[in-house]
């Protein structure tokens, strides 16, 4: 009884972290695009997506760990300890957090998005998942796919060395700012191809809110393509590809020190996690 409490606890933190960041994400984005330029642009995107994320890893951080993510959860899976058992119910709690988020969102935005686009088209379906090219450029879905596989890796990546406790992890908390402004720099660096969803909870919640709220076309591209799949599988091959560089290049040659629950953000410092060290490598 107590181990399905903790578990459902945890599932209830990941939806409430997700729809934060939903929240934030889509909605700054149906400003942007409701308000034709006038309201923000690219830049104030990335910034608001950054601190969706970091709000929503302060949400969620102390309960659940704050993966808000299936591409997380994955990594962490494979090359952290996090159970399997948890994998599909944690992404299936991101899902409906997003899910949910974007239906507020649809919901307020109801009346500008219908007047800058009475016909619910491609121009505002941008608002809530991603479209190759953003919608304009001339990305197909194989391009996007390794935009994905890319982004996704350099997101795990760098949140492995963030939260690391062998290395140079950021000491009062402050992990949920840095993991936001790493989506930050992402979405600055790497947004053009595929919108940098580099989440598949992100992506398809929020697709499957517009199809079902006057999106006919959500699941497919500008061109008419099935494109659904591509920041679904991109971001969960990237996880992983970019966890496992991680673990090569820098994981194994750190000192071994006892580690947090797997799953979770450090809440230590690097002196704690320096007295913590047996002055060994790790195996990988």
């Amino acid at each position: 009884m107590a181990r399905r409490r903790q578990l459902l606890g945890e599932l209830a933190a990941e939806f409430a972290g997700t729809f934060i960041l939903i929240l934030f994400g889509c909605g700054v984005v149906a400003q942007v695009v409701g308000g034709d330029g006038t309201l923000g642009d690219h830049d104030s995107i990335a910034w608001a997506w950054g601190l969706g994320v970091t709000l929503g890893v302060y949400v969620a951080g102390r309960v659940s760990g704050a993966h808000l993510n299936p591409a997380v959860t994955l990594a962490l899976a494979v090359f952290k300890g996090f159970e399997w058992r948890k994998v599909a119910p944690y992404a299936l709690a991101q899902f409906l957090g997003a899910f949910a988020a974007a239906l507020v969102v649809r919901w307020n935005y109801t009346e500008v998005l219908a007047k800058v686009d009475p016909g619910h088209t491609v121009k505002t379906q941008v608002v809530f998942s991603t479209l190759p090219g953003n919608g304009s450029l001339p990305i197909g879905e194989w391009g996007a796919l390794r935009d994905q596989i890319i982004g996704t890796a350099i997101l795990l990546f760098l949140i492995l060395a963030v939260t690391d406790l062998r290395g140079t992890p950021p000491a009062a908390n402050l992990a949920p700012l840095i993991i936001g402004l790493i989506v930050v720099a992402i979405g600055m660096a790497w947004g053009a191809n595929a919108g940098y969803a580099i989440n598949p909870a992100r992506d398809l919640g929020p697709r499957l809110a517009s199809f079902l709220t006057g999106y006919d076309t959500a699941f497919r591209d500008q061109y008419g393509n099935l494109y659904f799949w591509v920041p679904i599988v991109g971001p969960l091959v990237g996880g992983v590809l970019g966890a496992g560089l991680y673990e090569t290049l820098v994981g194994r040659f750190l000192p071994t020190v006892e580690p947090p629950e797997p799953g979770r953000v450090p809440t230590g410092d690097r002196q704690e996690a320096a007295s913590s060290s047996t002055g060994g490598t790790t195996d990988g």
